[in-house]
């Protein structure tokens, strides 16, 4: 799944797009797609239909466009799964390989969702306190004027668990992927096993300082892109990887002090950090 900085950059385009615009037709071309839709293909497909957008917004790494007519005020949830792409295409234009679902707009535009994986969809849901039910229990990512730094750095502090997995927990800060998790604790140094309870409050402000700054950077280029098919709505790929200081760069040395970065195996995935510079806890060297 695409990481925040991905989602915001899809989000932006699709954001200048289409608020104003209104869907006139929608086709939908893969079931999967529209599987988490309650009402199914038939439901989805008529709810949109003659809908107006009046945004585009983001919870860490969940995205929903609003949607309202004079009868309906609702949020269309998009699941970007594994290979989920949101692009804007002329109408008549060459269909996209893949394409699960087309809607068309009002400018002679399509909105096409691309999905090589069919792991993602679209569906419609409703509001609890201005935010789509099956999103509400994630947390506040550090860009939602709802964030509250020092509440999270509570709940980190009532965790006897690896900071790296608070940091990947969506119910406590969401928005932060491993990617950008390795490259916060590097600008923090600290090792991703150190318990977060352990940590002083001055220090996990700093970490979220960290994760924000480094989401900031890679959000103004555009995201990472390892994988091709993170694009954004015209297509094109990020470039932030070029300026990470930890992830991928095992055996590589460290762009502070020298020494040669390490990976290890961490919740099916890798973490990559400075064995100087992010000191291993004891009980772990032990």
């Amino acid at each position: 799944m695409p990481e925040l900085p991905e989602v915001e950059t899809v989000r932006m385009g699709l954001e200048k797009h289409l608020t104003g615009r209104t869907v006139t037709s929608v086709e939908v071309l893969h079931p999967r797609a529209a599987r988490r839709h309650v009402g199914g293909e038939p439901d989805l497909i008529g709810r949109l239909a003659g809908k107006h957008v009046t945004g585009v917004r983001r919870r860490g790494k969940y995205m929903w466009i609003d949607l309202a007519d004079d009868a309906d005020r609702v949020a269309l949830v998009v699941h970007l799964g594994m290979s989920g792409q949101m692009l804007i295409a002329r109408n008549g234009a060459p269909d996209h390989t893949h394409l699960r679902i087309r809607a068309t707009l009002d400018d002679d535009n399509e909105l096409r969702f691309v999905d090589q994986r069919t792991f993602g969809g679209w569906h419609l849901d409703d509001y609890v306190d201005d935010i789509p039910v099956s999103v509400a229990h994630i947390a506040p990512d550090p860009f939602d004027p709802a964030f509250d730094a020092a509440a999270v750095v509570t709940r980190m502090r009532a965790k006897h668990s690896e900071i790296k997995r608070v940091l990947l927990d969506q119910t406590v800060i969401s928005g932060v992927g491993n990617i950008y998790a390795d490259e916060a604790l590097w600008r923090a140094r600290l090792h991703g096993a150190r318990i977060a309870e352990t940590i002083s409050r001055k220090k996990l402000l700093e970490l979220i300082d960290a994760a924000t700054a480094v989401m900031t950077e890679a959000v103004e280029v555009g995201g990472t892109s390892f994988d091709a098919l993170y694009v954004n709505v015209n297509g094109q790929s990020g470039y932030f990887e070029r300026s990470l200081n930890a992830y991928g760069r095992e055996g590589l040395p460290c762009r502070r002090c020298g020494t040669l970065m390490r990976r290890e195996s961490f919740m099916n995935r890798s973490s990559y950090f400075c064995p100087k510079c992010q000191t291993v806890p004891r009980r772990r060297a032990r």
